[in-house]
């Protein structure tokens, strides 16, 4: 099996291409270095089709590995034929191989194992040629009739030897590929009430679907009823279809021994094949479940990661409680804790507390210069809510507030990470400090946070630990790197995700930060054990705006800054022009010049050279600021003051496979099924929205006593 040709093929890829992806990866670059600064090579891919088809390796060098090993143990059991050796050849799964293997895997004790060891084998070999045309069965199995092996009649015999047909067909790989293609053709997958109690999985008591078409969301709900014992499911498919396949493989008329061959085809179904096939159709959608479900929490982490931040405002955080108060944590502009309080104004009554965290939150805010109020949205936020926004008429015009997730909040500030970083307060106030963070910069915050404690995804909890964590690092590596980092103020957390940089690695830079201070890239180079290929990975994405090389405040790779000097220089320009923004018409100037031309005279790729040129013209650039701006309010709308028709602008907080959850500003984010997304088909809501979009939605009915909005993002005829 060619690697390069089967990644050229499904990829697309020209072989040189493909062969510099797979030498630049082997020799330990990391994916957002590749996808930046390697393009040339790779024909500018970028950093999602690379880790596709670094997945896609991974799977072929390990089936070219497991194609080995059965290749060494059919050898040392003397079975490797050179028509098996060519099946194996030929094999483009890892079901397709253990198919192969089937046969000669060591096997616990059968009752074909039995038969055989009373001598049956010959007699099951001679029913399965079905070239005798004269006399019976019966007359077949005498000679086999010993009753000290304990083959007392001659259908007993016969048994034995149809047991060792019976598992002989079901290790067909022929026969195993064409039912599992049937059953996934025409197979159902039901579902029924597993005992007599209400739950959650009301809607798959009478439940069935095509097998082909069931959604992963409905797989997974289905699989965690089983799980909790309120579910039984199965697949159903048609018996007689499935044994048609086995006797079309098996079955030849005109023998007396042909039904024998028939009554072992439909027990080889029903007693070996039949609950076998369902488990891998089972397994199988499972992994197709856990694939989606994996890729729609992705996608949605990747958009909350790059929501774009509330910039230049000094905030206010409010971690919402009753009994205990709201902690507040107010921080400047850069994120730095100003200061810490605990007020009381969620609870009825208490008037007094009341009137007192009244004039202390006002009191702190003008002394910092408050103008956003960030509030969690967990347990009294509502109440927090109308107290915050009934304080805004008596602050500065201009201030306003967000309710902000705290999916994850609890996680970080309980964690050995969080007490490093605030040693000096409280879990509870270290939250309101997140929360603050969080409207500030929330990739800088939530990099902070395990991944899947963010909330945004669906049945996470279900899904297969490795190969969510492999998705949701890189969907992290991939924001961090895209952004940039600011190495003079970033946080060990938000540094260890830089490509080239592991947790390690974050410590010692830090470290060497607080005792030397970081004045450019090259002085990077004198961090303990950040070698010349950490620094090569990294310091593209590393900022330094206080260093005198105006360069290194952009993402200009080290390795191009003669390129760009040279390049700045050609077109009549000073290195000083960058920090002073004086390079509005650098594109313009070399496109005169002509990009090829250009490249050309200052010996750089012409992809390479269009990428210094952006990035010159807008230095360190932060791609989250071309996406719409968050929602701040300055009013409070309650569940109760929705009626259907109402327009309302929202915030999408989580895509899932039947629709997308919507923030319009009341305590319960609504509902917007997938069938009220777009007026043209769409398979998943994620073709039209994701994580963080602000969308006009109308109300369509609202359940004050359930807690559920529904919306709709068509607009009501009039």
């Amino acid at each position: 099996m060619n690697i390069v040709e089967i990644l050229c093929r499904e990829f697309s890829l020209k072989i040189a291409q493909c062969e510099n992806v797979l030498r630049l990866i082997d020799e330990g670059n990391t994916i957002p270095f590749i996808a930046r600064y390697r393009k040339e090579q790779t024909g500018s891919l970028d950093d999602q089709v690379l880790r596709e088809i670094y997945e896609r390796l991974q799977y072929l060098r390990n089936l070219d590995k497991r194609r080995e090993e059965i290749e060494k143990a059919l050898t040392e059991q003397g079975n490797l034929t050179e028509e098996i050796s060519e099946k194996l050849a030929a094999a483009a799964t890892m079901t397709e191989l253990e198919d192969i293997y089937r046969p000669f895997r060591p096997k616990r004790r059968t009752r074909a194992t039995m038969a055989k060891e009373k001598g049956l084998e010959p007699l099951a070999l001679t029913l399965m040629m079905q070239n005798v045309k004269s006399g019976t069965a019966e007359d077949l199995a005498l000679p086999y009739i010993n009753a000290e092996k304990g083959v007392n009649d001659v259908q007993e015999a016969l048994q034995g030897a149809r047991d060792i047909l019976s598992e002989q067909m079901s290790d067909d790989a022929d026969v195993r590929k064409n039912l599992r293609s049937l059953v996934m053709r025409t197979g159902l997958l039901e579902s029924r009430k597993a005992k007599d109690e209400d739950s959650v999985y009301s809607m798959y008591y009478e439940f069935s679907q095509e097998v082909r078409s069931i959604p992963a969301h409905r797989v997974l709900a289905i699989n965690r009823g089983e799980r909790e014992e309120f579910l039984k499911a199965d697949v159903r498919v048609s018996d007689e279809a499935c044994i048609a396949v086995l006797e079309k493989a098996f079955v030849r008329e005109g023998s007396v021994t042909t039904e024998q061959v028939r009554m072992t085809a439909a027990d080889a179904w029903e007693r070996l094949l039949k609950p076998s096939i369902e488990r891998e159709i089972r397994s199988d959608l499972t992994d197709r479940a856990n694939e989606s479900a994996i890729q729609v929490f992705g996608k949605n982490l990747h958009q909350l990661l790059m929501a774009p931040p509330v910039k230049g405002r000094v905030t206010l955080g409010v971690d919402p409680g009753f009994r205990t108060g709201c902690k507040l944590a107010v921080v400047d502009e850069n994120g730095k804790v100003l200061a810490t309080g605990v007020g009381h104004f969620t609870l009825p009554g208490q008037e007094a507390a009341k009137a007192r965290a009244r004039m202390e939150i006002l009191e702190m805010c003008r002394k910092h210069g408050v103008t956003a109020i960030a509030i969690g949205n967990g347990t009294a936020s509502r109440e927090a809510e109308q107290f915050i926004a009934s304080l805004l008429p008596e602050l500065p015009q201009g201030t306003a507030y967000m309710i902000v997730s705290e999916a994850g909040a609890s996680v970080y500030s309980a964690s050995k990470l969080a007490a490093e970083e605030f040693p000096q307060f409280d879990v509870s106030l270290r939250s309101a400090v997140s929360i603050a963070r969080r409207m500030q910069d929330p990739l800088a915050e939530l990099v902070k946070i395990d991944p899947k404690a963010i909330g945004v995804g669906q049945y996470q909890h279900d899904l297969k630990e490795k190969e969510l964590e492999a998705t949701l690092d890189g969907v992290v590596e991939g924001c961090v790197n895209s952004v940039g980092v600011e190495v003079s103020t970033a946080s060990p957390s938000l540094l260890s995700h830089v490509a080239g940089i592991g947790p390690a690695l974050a410590k010692n830079i830090v470290a060497y930060r607080e005792e030397n201070g970081i004045t450019s890239r090259a002085q990077l180079k004198k961090v303990p054990k950040l070698g010349p290929k950490a620094f090569e990975q990294c310091a593209g994405f590393l900022r330094v705006r206080d260093s005198k090389n105006a360069l290194d405040t952009t993402a200009v790779h080290p390795e191009s800054y003669d390129i760009a000097k040279a390049l700045l220089e050609t077109l009549g320009y000073q290195l000083s022009d960058i920090k002073n923004r004086k390079l509005d018409d650098l594109q313009k100037r070399a496109e005169e010049r002509g990009l090829k031309a250009l490249a050309k005279e200052l010996d750089a790729g012409e992809p390479t050279l269009a990428d210094i040129i952006r990035e010159l013209q807008k230095p360190g650039r932060d791609p989250r600021d071309d996406l719409p701006k968050p929602i701040l309010r300055t009013d409070v709308l309650d569940i109760k003051d929705l009626a259907p028709g109402m327009e309302l602008m929202g915030t999408v907080r989580n895509v899932i496979d039947f629709g997308a959850f919507v923030d319009i500003g009341v305590h319960q984010d609504g509902l917007v099924h997938i069938s009220r997304m777009s007026t043209r088909f769409i398979k998943h809501p994620a073709e039209v929205v994701k994580v963080g979009d602000v969308v006009k939605v109308w109300v369509v009915d609202v359940d004050v006593k359930k807690q559920r909005i529904s919306l709709t993002m068509l607009q009501p005829k009039q």
